[in-house]
């Protein structure tokens, strides 16, 4: 049916036995979905009623003349009529009847790409606002962008069409109201398309109004089955009554913007009044991008079927849809997607519903959000309620864990996050759990936290996690750093939030616990750079050309979190800095903000600290915060947490004293196995960093920790492991071995892979890979071997395995968002320490 739709405008679809209900069916989802009236939606072209010929040209007749046997019953028309008016109320159909006239396809080839712009006349006041009274299909602004994938030397192709996968997506957005003040900085472009380019549509000469688009799923899954699918047709936009439709295709132009994407630029016509309401129709095709990780179902836990997920952070959902890629500009949206039957689809949105029918979900997100937190996944996913405003998504495999890890604790966070910061503005709380290959370890897009599943055999991490995206909720999601320069206006006030949250949830000591083991890895972090790195400043000069994602590191984080208690311990007591920051949330919300609007806004509070010139003290000047490299200028009192610190500390030192069999058998006597997950992560990074260690040394630690450590979760595995490496200690390689073989997440694969390959192990290294590629992403895949690649002489990098798919021969569409700078893949930065969450 959906092929003869796009064929032809129009169809009718019987059932064997001639009943009326497919009828119905089919001619309810012309209705709705093609934007035709009643009558135009059962007519039929009259060669596909004959069985053969052309449409060019032909003429329409009744379907009761093409197929008489199918007399509709009793009450259908009267039920099709009664749909059509309520979608007329609605604004999803057409009232005048030249908005409905069929197409006339054309036989000729797919035409040159356009760009058309649809007019109308302003709404009236009451249906100004818009997504209440407009169809859900999600849309750039006037001049939006979209990035190319590197594999695609001319960006993202408007007219590819692609082959009879389950992987091609194709877009055809809606345009949310512009703001004639915006731009479109930080863009790329995509080849768009008029609506005369649709399937379906005869194209435009001089003398002719461009037809109005029809209605598509801005994102959809191609239909499995023999040879190519064809792409689907364009969207419709209601008007207002009594408006009379126009389009017309516009000029444009995709001009280089960086490495990581153009710039599309739409030239409006000149006749078009200012504040006047109008439409930009964009389309285009996104399949191998930087922003859409398609996995086959062996990179799964369930190996049920394939999985798709989405990650926009920082820049890269610009190669998703047009938009204006910088958290400067918000918009709501609307998406309509579609997939094949038992695959779940979610979306980063405030209201969701299903039709099983067309296996057709629509999503509206009613704030407005920047374009970097628009998110989509589907696969096997299975649903649990944790509490009366959460559920849990996940494989049927993982649902149980994350179910009993999570249940009643998300509403215990939010609760106290509300205490603390106002109401939770956003509806729901999902989070759904997504295979080994996410590239980060958490996401906070609003109503669906993403989150590595990886995580859940480490609780405490998980908590930690989860946390941090439930404080993004107010920072970050609400309240938006307007530029990537300021990254840490979101980071380091979600992670001050979240410390704030886990005090009040877990108490003092916990927190102090967690706050010493990012700091921790902040120092270590700054001994590698060296404390005049450009990327230590708050306020990090973003050069032209320069991706937002290599900023991502500590940084952003603990740096900022530490700006921000210094200004909570200036007010002098937390409880009136929680107010504040409530108000501060409650005055910029769903908008972005600079560093001046925080600090201003603080002084502003306080009238009596501005008073005392608190932004001038010296050495604690505000501006020297922002701009100075170097560490952090004060850091917070942690004694509250010296109760757990402390063991850490003692046993450290037992273990660097001499003489070793007296130091180790003292240290043998602290039992490790009943410490927080934190206390053990601390303790063997502090050995981490004093590695190499002398020999006998190792030995000791391995007799004593070694097989206690090899039953414990992840995170403290692959520190052990890390320290056998470093060591060079033959006799535990053989855990190294089994842990690779049963991780598939970067977060766990990659720091491994980098210290063998520093040392005398990368013969050990390349083995292992051999073994393992076929269970690792292509991008993944492809970051490895260019860790083993390094010193193997030019030109050398390890080769995939003969049957590898020919994605691992693109280039490489990695999200570089744990990367810092410029630098390398093996880099002595160990991914654990900057890969915290997003």
């Amino acid at each position: 049916m959906e092929a003869a739709v796009r064929a032809g405008g129009a169809c009718l679809v019987y059932c064997k036995n001639g009943r009326s209900r497919s009828t119905a069916v089919c001619t309810a989802y012309l209705m709705r979905h093609r934007g035709l009236r009643l009558a135009p939606a059962f007519q039929v072209p009259r060669a596909a009623a004959s069985g053969g010929g052309s449409f060019r040209g032909g003429g329409w007749r009744a379907v009761k003349s093409a197929r008489p046997i199918a007399e509709p019953n009793r009450g259908f028309w009267s039920q099709l009529q009664k749909y059509e008016e309520a979608l007329q109320s609605r604004f999803l159909l057409p009232r005048s009847p030249r908005d409905s006239e069929p197409y006339i396809p054309e036989e000729a080839a797919i035409p040159p790409p356009e760009v058309s712009r649809r007019r109308s006349a302003p709404p009236p006041p009451a249906q100004r606002p818009g997504p209440p009274s407009r169809p859900a299909h999600s849309a750039p602004d006037p001049a939006c962008s979209a990035p190319a994938s590197r594999a695609e030397s001319s960006g993202l192709a408007a007219h590819s069409v692609p082959s009879s996968t389950s992987r091609p997506a194709h877009s055809a957005p809606e345009s949310p109201r512009p703001d004639p003040a915006h731009s479109a900085p930080d863009s790329l472009g995509t080849e768009p398309a008029s609506a005369a380019d649709s399937p379906g549509s005869s194209r435009p000469g001089p003398a002719h109004r461009a037809p109005c688009p029809r209605p598509t799923c801005a994102f959809a899954f191609a239909t499995p089955g023999p040879g190519p699918a064809l792409p689907p047709p364009l969207p419709s936009f209601p008007e207002a009554p009594g408006a009379e439709p126009a389009c017309c295709p516009l000029a444009f132009r995709v001009d280089p913007f960086t490495d990581y994407g153009s710039s599309l630029t739409v030239t409006l016509p000149s006749e078009l009044q200012a504040h006047q309401p109008f439409q930009v129709i964009l389309r285009y095709t996104s399949t191998d991008a930087p922003a859409i990780w398609w996995l086959d179902p062996e990179l799964t836990y369930g190996s049920a079927k394939p999985f798709v997920f989405t990650q926009g952070h920082s820049v890269c959902n610009r190669s998703f849809f047009p938009c204006f890629d910088t958290p400067a500009v918000k918009c709501t949206y609307s998406a309509v997607v579609k997939a094949p039957l038992g695959v779940q689809v979610l979306m980063s949105a405030t209201q969701s519903t299903y039709v099983e029918e067309e296996g057709v979900y629509r999503f509206h997100m009613e704030h407005p959000v920047p374009a970097y937190l628009v998110a989509l996944v589907a696969g096997d996913l299975q649903p649990a309620d944790i509490g009366p405003r959460s559920r849990v998504w996940a494989e049927p495999c993982l649902l149980p864990t994350a179910t009993s890890k999570l249940s009643g604790a998300v509403e215990q966070w939010l609760s106290a996050a509300e205490r603390l910061y106002g109401p939770y503005m956003w509806g729901r709380y999902d989070i759904v759990f997504l295979p080994p290959s996410f590239p980060i370890v958490a996401m906070e897009n609003p109503c669906l936290t993403f989150i590595i599943s990886s995580i859940l055999e480490s609780d405490e991490f998980l908590v930690i996690d989860v946390i941090h995206e439930v404080a993004h909720s107010w920072f970050g999601n609400a309240v938006t750093n307007a530029t990537w320069e300021e990254m840490w206006l979101s980071e380091g006030l979600a992670t001050y939030a979240q410390r704030r949250i886990t005090t009040e949830t877990y108490g003092a000591a916990f927190t102090c616990l967690e706050t010493a083991f990012r700091l921790d890895a902040l120092h270590r972090q700054m001994k590698l750079l060296g404390e005049d790195s450009p990327v230590s400043k708050l306020q990090v000069k973003l050069e032209p050309g320069v991706n937002p994602s290599h900023l991502m590191n500590l940084f952003t984080y603990e740096k900022g979190y530490c700006f921000v208690y210094y200004l909570s311990q200036l007010c002098g007591d937390p409880q009136r800095f929680d107010d504040f920051l409530r108000a501060y949330v409650e005055k910029y919300k769903f908008t972005s903000v600079v560093a001046q609007d925080l600090l201003d806004s603080f002084l502003s509070f306080f009238p009596e600290l501005k008073e005392q010139s608190v932004d001038c003290r010296a050495g604690l000047e505000f501006e020297r915060w922002l701009n100075a490299t170097g560490p952090p200028l004060a850091e917070p009192d942690l004694s509250q947490g010296s109760s757990l610190t402390r063991p850490v500390e003692a046993l450290f030192q037992l273990w660097t004293a001499e003489p070793l069999d007296q130091a180790a058998a003292s240290a043998s006597t602290i039992d490790i196995s009943k410490w927080r997950t934190f206390q053990t992560a601390l303790f063997l990074d502090r050995l981490l960093d004093g590695s190499p260690l002398p020999q006998e040394v190792v030995m000791s630690l391995s007799k004593c920790y070694s097989s206690l450590l090899d039953s414990m979760n992840a995170e403290i595995r692959i520190r052990w492991l890390q320290i056998v490496v470093r060591n060079d200690y033959y006799p535990d390689l053989h855990r190294v071995r089994r842990f690779l073989e049963s991780q598939m997440s970067r977060m766990y694969t990659i720091p491994l892979y980098e210290d063998l390959c520093t040392g005398a192990l990368k013969s050990f290294a390349l083995e292992v890979f051999y073994q393992t590629q076929g269970r690792l992403h292509p991008n993944l895949r492809r970051t490895i071997q260019q860790i083993l690649s390094q010193g193997l002489g030019p030109g050398a990098e390890p080769s995939v395995e003969q049957g590898s798919t020919g994605a691992d021969s693109e280039a490489d569409t990695d999200t570089p968002a744990l990367l810092l700078g410029d630098e390398a893949p093996s880099s002595t930065i160990s991914l654990r320490d900057v890969n915290v969450s997003a």
